[in-house]
């Protein structure tokens, strides 16, 4: 007999898909890893029960990881779940950290490595710290020591957090916190799984913390010498609110007031409500300034405000994005190499970790920043002329002859078209151009120009060099982010005639070619001389520096560190 299979509706069909999904969904529930149950409601018997619940404990708490975004309890929340569960795969699920009921020494280690992890530049509250120091106090504590000692969830949640935080700190000791862009030079900006593995092998082997995590750090003496001046910074720094004093440029009536207060906050005057006369407040406010290593002139100026209005608490996130960005620097600096850093407004020839030559530049304006940047010095010009760029003639010099085409005669510039040939200005309509104009715009050498009488080239796309200038007397002034990009260099010459003499090491002293650029420049002469040997040239951006032991401040004079404080260390 031939069975015949009766015709199927749409409506039933709907309803078989319906029940076939509803039944892979109720398997997937009963398959989902199952919450781990609080800690205090597990407690074992006995040290052997206690080892079995741990090991079931990780295991569950791994599985509910994997399936909820790194948490292992709806809680607690590991950042680096994936190593964290090689790890324990590896290890069959056994504790890492503890054994017996106590933490092995290096758990002890750990914890206490990340409770003092600001003197290395980092937060403790990264590192789960919160959580790890309650469970270690309900360890110790009298009242709850026995029963949290055979708390398998306790354990079992202290060792996975430890794991985390090891993996955490490896990270931010090695790279850092701030993102990779365009000048990072390290060949290493991406650890692998097995990078973090090995270090965790190498803690175990070694029975210590501090080798391993030496050997993470840059080893650069800037860094080295800011984080030794840390201890001394942490040990006198205020984290109190305090009152922000108003700019002096507000005419705020109430001025002094506020001035007299923020003084009375920081201990430097005796009293806030009782006026104060002039000569105490200046002597306040130069004890301030010595303390803070800023020109001590007794005179609540926009710079001793600026630094009385900020907090210690900004200036550790400041310490700690310095310290990032040494860990974005190559592991090992050239022989030789120029050191530009911008906030602090100096240049360094530097040669085996000495200071050859210091000297004072002045920088790009906030509206025309330097760029940082990593190159090498290619040659040096003398008497060079300067071809203005795209930006300054959109920005300055379009808008200026649109009103007066005398502009480019008084200024000393020439209008030169594609063919070499100067263009009579008068002969434009500068009407017609707004993003830019078919012309380079260039001022003759000579010592009016803007670049002085000595360039040093270096490949880069923002068009900017070092180079002398001709307004010398700029270099007096405190603050010299002054220039429309390009760095401008004080002692240029003591600069150029030690590239020519590393060139030239060889040969006589003085060499021909040290001969020909004193003569050159005795005679205004243009001429290009080429580097053999390129000098590196780094130009970064520190907001803070160590010297003498003592941590020095600089202004965030492009809001660099205000950025990355928001986007990167926001609530710290």
């Amino acid at each position: 007999m031939e069975y015949i299979m009766p015709t199927m509706t749409r409506k039933d069909r709907c309803f078989y898909i319906s029940v076939f999904f509803f039944s892979v969904l109720l398997f997937s529930a009963c398959k989902s890893a199952k919450k781990p149950p609080p800690p205090g409601t597990d407690i074992a018997a006995n040290p052997a029960q206690l080892g079995i619940k741990i090991t079931e404990i990780l295991r569950s708490s791994l599985e509910f990881s994997a399936e909820n975004n790194g948490s292992i309890d709806g809680y607690h929340r590991l950042e680096y779940d994936s190593l964290v569960q090689q790890v324990y795969s590896k290890n069959n699920f056994t504790p890492v950290w503890s054994k017996q009921q106590s933490w092995r020494p290096l758990g002890d280690s750990l914890v206490n490595f990340i409770q003092e992890a600001k003197l290395y530049g980092l937060f403790p509250e990264d590192y789960h710290f919160g959580s790890l120091d309650s469970i270690r106090n309900q360890f110790k504590g009298d009242s709850f020591s026995d029963k949290a000692k055979n708390d398998p969830v306790l354990w079992a949640n202290a060792d996975l957090l430890l794991t985390d935080a090891f993996m955490h700190v490896v990270k931010d000791l090695k790279l850092g916190r701030l993102p990779k862009d365009s000048i990072t030079l390290r060949a290493d900006s991406l650890l692998t799984s097995e990078f973090y593995l090995n270090r965790l092998s190498l803690v175990q082997l070694h029975n210590g913390l501090s080798l391993v995590f030496h050997a993470l750090e840059p080893n650069h003496k800037g860094y080295e010498e800011l984080k030794k001046a840390l201890p001394a910074f942490l040990d006198s720094a205020d984290y109190r609110p305090f009152t922000a004093v108003p700019s002096p440029k507000q005419k705020n009536p109430d001025f002094k007031k506020f001035l007299q207060k923020r003084l009375f906050e920081a201990g430097l005057v005796t009293s806030d409500t009782a006026f104060a006369d002039s000569t105490t407040i200046s002597d306040a406010i130069k004890h301030f300034q010595r303390r803070q290593g800023i020109t001590e002139d007794g005179l609540a100026g926009e710079e001793t405000i600026r630094v009385l209005n900020t907090s210690d608490s900004e200036r550790f996130v400041r310490i700690a994005i310095t310290l990032d960005r040494y860990k974005m620097l190559p592991e090992k600096m050239p022989d030789r190499y120029v050191w530009v850093n911008l906030p602090r407004y100096y240049m360094e020839f530097r040669e085996n970790d000495t200071v050859k030559i210091t000297s004072k530049i002045i920088c790009g304006k906030p509206a025309t920043r330097t760029p940082v940047l990593t190159s090498a010095i290619s040659d040096m010009v003398t008497y060079p002329q300067w071809t203005i760029p795209t930006s300054i003639i959109v920005k300055e010099i379009l808008p200026a002859m649109k009103k007066n085409t005398g502009y480019l005669a008084k200024k000393g510039y020439s209008l030169i078209n594609d063919k070499g040939d100067e263009i009579n200005p008068d002969s434009v309509n500068w009407f017609k151009y707004s993003k830019g104009i078919p012309y380079k715009v260039v001022q003759g050498s000579g010592d009016d120009n803007a670049l002085g009488i000595l360039k040093f080239n270096f490949p880069n796309k923002y068009a900017v060099y070092l180079h002398d200038t001709n307004q010398r007397y700029l270099f007096a002034s405190t603050k010299r982010s002054l220039s429309h990009g390009c760095v401008r260099v004080q002692d240029w010459e003591k600069l150029a005639y030690s590239i020519i003499r590393f060139d030239d090491k060889d040969k006589p002293i003085p060499s021909p070619v040290e001969d020909s650029l004193t003569n050159w420049l005795i005679r205004k002469e243009k001429h290009s001389i080429y580097v053999r040997n390129r000098l590196p040239v780094y130009i970064r951006y520190l907001t803070c520096e160590a010297k003498n032991g003592k941590i020095q401040f600089y202004e965030d004079m492009y809001g660099e560190d205000k950025y990355l404080r928001e986007h990167f260390f926001a609530g710290k």
